[in-house]
């Protein structure tokens, strides 16, 4: 999904670098085209080497992580001066998510390449990773730790959002507030899926009072007829996917649902080109994220609305995929970038770079929260979530007008969900 804004006024950049922590030295506009960072301070020197988990290979992968990297790139290294004045450079691994050892050969690799830090790119297999990472002492810096297990455990890594616990805590509360007490959701039949099923769905929805069934449907992709069908099966409050492997299923099964004539609440996970692709169509379903993104800008905080429109102006100026996964990714490594250098850190190393971010307090993300990250458990910056109604052609706003804080004590009953 491709959110064209225009041109963003010069004023409007120069505000995003007084509410970042990172000091901008010339943010003008890009009125004459080409790269988004002209104007900026380019970074110079040795780079500082980051590995990447991109999830760009086999039957699920993720091409807005490969938009929001490039985008960053140029955002960070063109426009912000790097870290330090140090460019950044991305070993950039791809990787299978349904086969793990995809993930630890990427892992072998960044040992190699001695980065300073390992960014997750919403990866399901990144427990596979863990230990490799951890014996070299490379830290694991990530949004959403999509599996289960790296989340249970603060041990050299730091994500900036919630675990999925958080988003479907928040996610069922709002729907029992809202009189719903049935649900049904699919994923595709993957074991970092039975686990979210088995250890957090079913459980969450005992305490919180709805009735939650589950659907699989093979790794490859659905029958996307057959399992609309299957999700409007008793008519449930709100049925649709927890998780997706990319945009396009989402676009599908919301076309397929709407074709068996479902009209229950649509659920689509984090995706965001449905909203693009169905239109009016669109209206009612419903979204979630860590962070705002330009559908809802009309309700972003003036403290981050100008951060949004910078993300998107980067983004836009990419030849590839946008929406969720892309504004993900450039928020992860806005957010390192900014940590970094407004604490003034001089020797960039692995140690020095997991100290830092395990020390952010009261820090203004790029694109979400307020965040403080020294939780005993990972991710260790924030349980808080926004969920979006779509409730206009092209337009979502979050449905509680803010982010929502998921029960406490619900939350604690999950390992690393607090």
């Amino acid at each position: 999904m491709r959110w064209r804004a225009g041109r963003i006024a010069a004023v409007a950049v120069a505000a995003a670098c007084v509410m970042s922590v990172a000091a901008c030295s010339s943010n003008d506009d890009n009125s004459s085209g080409g790269s988004a960072a002209e104007n900026g301070t380019q970074a110079s020197g040795e780079p500082i080497k980051l590995g990447l988990f991109n999830p760009s290979q086999g039957p699920g992968p993720q091409p807005g992580v490969t938009t929001g990297k490039n985008a960053a790139l140029d955002y960070v290294n063109n426009q912000l001066g790097g870290i330090n004045g140090r460019p950044i450079e991305i070993v950039d691994c791809g990787i299978d998510q349904t086969v793990p050892e995809s993930t630890i050969s990427c892992a072998q690799k960044f040992v190699q390449e001695g980065v300073i830090a390992a960014i997750d790119g919403f990866n399901a297999e990144s427990a596979s990773a863990v230990k490799i990472l951890g014996d070299a002492g490379i830290p694991l810096v990530g949004e959403i730790p999509y599996n289960l297990q790296t989340g249970a455990s603060p041990a050299n890594r730091v994500y900036f959002a919630p675990a999925p616990a958080a988003f479907l805590i928040g996610f069922m509360q709002q729907l029992k507030a809202n009189g719903k007490t049935s649900l049904t959701l699919a994923n595709a039949d993957l074991p970092a899926a039975h686990q979210v099923f088995d250890m957090l769905l079913k459980p969450l929805g005992a305490q919180l009072g709805i009735k939650v069934k589950e659907v699989y449907y093979p790794p490859a992709g659905p029958n996307f007829a057959q399992l609309a069908s299957t999700l409007a099966d008793g008519n449930p409050d709100a049925a649709g996917l927890m998780t997706s492997p990319n945009d396009a299923t989402c676009t599908k099964l919301a076309q397929s649902m709407r074709s068996v004539g479902y009209k229950g609440t649509i659920f689509l996970a984090a995706c965001t080109e449905f909203i693009d692709t169905l239109g009016q169509q669109a209206v009612g379903a419903q979204t979630y994220s860590p962070f705002w993104q330009p559908p809802a800008i009309d309700s972003v905080p003036a403290e981050t609305k100008a951060n949004v429109e910078t993300a998107q102006r980067f983004i836009d100026n990419q030849d590839g995929t946008a929406g969720f996964y892309a504004y993900g990714t450039f928020s992860i490594l806005a957010d390192f970038t900014h940590i970094l250098n407004n604490a003034k850190v001089t020797e960039i190393n692995s140690k020095n770079v997991l100290t830092t971010l395990k020390a952010v307090k009261d820090y203004q993300s790029f694109l979400g929260p307020k965040l403080n990250c020294g939780s005993a458990t990972s991710p260790n910056c924030t349980s808080q979530m926004l969920l979006f109604d779509v409730v206009a052609d092209k337009k979502t706003q979050p449905q509680t007008g803010t982010f929502i804080t998921p029960s406490p004590a619900v939350l604690k009953l999950i390992p690393g969900a607090l």
